[in-house]
């Protein structure tokens, strides 16, 4: 195991449900893109960071399983349906643990996993994401960050989820542009020696 690479997975919930049609999902598309240069212009990040994609409209999706930044292809984003949050949640449960390598005995395993989620509105499967919000402690992430993004967001609900909710008080281009850039230097930070450190 001397030569494995620890990783640092980072994982993107995003909202692609039908409020999201437009303006908002084109800028999450450049958001994504922007984050995903920004990363690989760090060489810490390049080298450890893994990104992966999950969306949730009626239902959640794994888009893009954990991949390393160079290898790298932005998803198909296409708005419509629910906000299914809580079957967004309980895929991340199973992707990480499934993807991930803990430590254990002699070896250091992954560094503790991010995640970063962006939704503009209210659970539609409220009792599942109760259900998993409960869950998530277990799974001893590095950081949970939730945005509520826009007029009808709702943050009632993310702060059962997590203490770290930040809102945007539109979902155009440039507050968009703003968040991933922020969770561009939120993940540059979590490697040690860095200037955020």
């Amino acid at each position: 195991m001397e030569s494995y690479t620890r990783r640092l997975p980072v994982y993107l919930l995003l909202d692609c449900s039908a409020s999201m049609t437009g303006e908002p999902i084109e800028a999450v598309r450049q958001g994504v893109k922007a984050l995903v240069n920004e990363l690989k212009s760090d060489p810490q990040a390049l080298e450890a960071a893994h990104l992966s994609v999950i969306t949730f409209d009626s239902r959640a999706r794994q888009v893009i399983p954990l991949t390393e930044l160079s290898q790298f292809k932005m998803p198909s984003l296409t708005p419509g349906g629910a906000t299914s949050l809580g079957g967004a949640l309980q895929m991340l449960r199973k992707c990480v643990e499934e993807e991930t390598l803990p430590g254990g005995p002699g070896r250091k395993g992954d560094w503790r996993p991010l995640v970063f989620i962006l939704t503009d509105g209210v659970p539609t499967d409220a009792d599942l994401f109760l259900e998993e919000a409960r869950r998530i402690p277990a799974l001893r992430l590095g950081a949970l960050v939730a945005c509520a993004a826009g007029a009808d967001a709702d943050t009632g609900y993310l702060h059962k989820l997590t203490d770290q909710v930040l809102m945007l008080n539109t979902l155009s281009a440039g507050d968009l542009a703003r968040f991933f850039s922020w969770v561009s230097g939120a993940v540059a930070a979590h490697f040690p020696g860095h200037p955020g450190r």
